[in-house]
């Protein structure tokens, strides 16, 4: 499987040909979703979820659907009529050839005086890959690639290094990390690889790996 970093909390993951994208939000790229046979949007919030990003994918390709939570399928199913399909913790579908569960149902706290949206992670392939949204989600079995979100209002370094050593997977990229400058990157990359257990990556936007 091809994974392949866009900006921010976008990912695209290739296989046999055909392509996953999740999150083509706001700060991604604005062809970020064009290509993509299924898209995957784990929550309303604009830096993950972009109806101009969807909308170039899914002229791009007539073929393509999108899984998501109630909150932005209710925002976006009548624009794309029997292409948007609602998704909930615990379900388990195929998209685009890549078996995905969906794990989790709550974004993480930002601050106790804001109410909590809906959140949910997407599982790929059994556990090739897991991208948790805004979230500090553990899926409850293995995963060997988690998209780690290293940096946003609602998390500290010590929640990602712990969040890293509970979910415990052979390697950690990392992913929510717009906001973080070029001078902390190195401090972010010595204390989550030292601390965190598992091998910890970075990709920059455009650049891909194997998984």
């Amino acid at each position: 499987m091809k994974l392949t970093k866009k900006s921010h909390a976008c990912i695209r993951l290739e296989k046999d040909g055909r392509t996953l994208v999740i999150d083509p939000g706001a700060f991604s790229e604005e062809d970020a979703a064009v290509g993509a046979d299924a898209i995957l949007v784990t929550h309303e919030h604009m830096d993950h979820f972009s109806e101009d990003r969807l909308r170039a994918g899914m002229e791009a390709n007539p073929g393509a659907e999108i899984w998501t939570l109630a909150s932005v399928a209710e925002q976006i199913s009548a624009a794309f009529p029997g292409r948007v399909h609602t998704v909930g913790h615990g379900d388990t579908f195929t998209a685009a050839g890549f078996d995905v569960q969906v794990h989790g149902e709550l974004h993480a706290v930002i601050h106790p005086d804001i109410p909590r949206i809906t959140n949910v992670g997407f599982l790929i392939d059994g556990g090739k890959v897991f991208h948790p949204g805004d979230a500090l989600t553990v899926p409850g079995r293995a995963v060997e690639t988690l998209m780690l979100p290293v940096m946003a209002p609602w998390n500290k370094i010590s929640e990602v290094i712990d969040y890293v050593r509970e979910v415990r997977p052979q390697r950690a990229y990392d992913i929510h990390d717009a906001l973080l400058t070029d001078l902390a990157r190195p401090i972010y990359d010595n204390q989550v690889g030292a601390l965190g257990g598992a091998e910890h990556l970075r990709l920059t936007p455009g650049a891909s790996a194997e998984v």
